[in-house]
């Protein structure tokens, strides 16, 4: 899951948003979610699916096994 953390920061980015913006929508501390754009530690699947939901991406693309963004619907 090394992709994961990448993706993250750089989707984040592209929507203009803050790490803080990002912690409270996930109900986590600042830090909780910077651990997660570091690569310290991982979301558990409730809050994956939330942030595929929120930036509609799918769950594969942010975890690096796929390059398409798009949800299979």
């Amino acid at each position: 899951m090394e992709k994961f953390p990448r993706r993250l920061k750089a989707i984040r980015i592209e929507n203009g948003l803050k790490q803080h913006e990002m912690a409270v929508h996930l109900g986590l501390s600042d830090g909780g979610y910077q651990c997660y754009e570091q690569g310290k530690g991982y979301p558990d699947v409730p809050k994956l699916y939330a942030l595929a939901e929120y930036f509609d991406v799918s769950i594969d693309y942010l975890l690096g096994r796929t390059d398409r963004r798009e949800v299979n619907r």
